[in-house]
């Protein structure tokens, strides 16, 4: 059994992932930084180079990979909800949890560490955040459990996932 954490950039994915891994005493992956080490590129350089749809096919390979372990807190990148086929896999053994924030929340927290996303780029970041979540919005209602994040700490984020994943540990 995993627990998946998914959500739009921004939302606190890897860093609650971490967090909860450490007070799981489980194993930790973020399918983003997995698909740099494999190509040696940023995920912008892997946009810039290959385009959206070449970087899509990376990261359903990536989920195929980390949908087999088990006892993993596994951090997806934002779109990887786009293809029905990567939550099937992430299903099959583990629970989903939709961290959210606001539109405004995201783009203020991607303007405090300067890292514009490629999906962002344009005359208005925030605009454009507001677009994609509407558009997300179908592939996102998927997930088990949904937690906003943007009034809480990463350790808070952290108890309110273990609470209901000890609530109901099953996918």
């Amino acid at each position: 059994m995993n627990i998946v954490l998914t959500g739009f950039m921004a939302t606190g994915k890897s860093s609650v992932g971490q967090r909860l891994a450490q007070r799981l005493g489980w194993a930790f992956f973020d399918t983003d930084e997995m698909i740099e080490h494999q190509t040696g590129l940023s995920i912008a350089d892997l946009f810039a180079k290959g385009g959206e749809a070449a970087f899509r096919e990376l990261e359903a390979q990536t989920v195929g990979l980390v949908a087999l372990m088990d006892k993993t807190v596994i951090a997806t990148g934002g779109g990887v909800p786009l293809r029905e086929s990567n939550m099937d896999e992430l299903e099959r053994n583990g629970r989903v949890f939709l961290l959210t924030a606001s539109p405004e929340t995201i783009v203020r927290r991607l303007d405090l560490t300067a890292d514009l996303r490629p999906l962002l780029k344009g005359p208005s970041p925030l605009e454009r955040a507001r677009e994609l979540l509407r558009e997300r919005e179908t592939v996102y209602a998927r997930c088990h459990e949904k937690i906003a994040t943007d009034a809480l700490t990463e350790d808070q984020v952290v108890d309110r996932i273990v609470e209901r994943f000890q609530a109901d540990p099953r996918p």
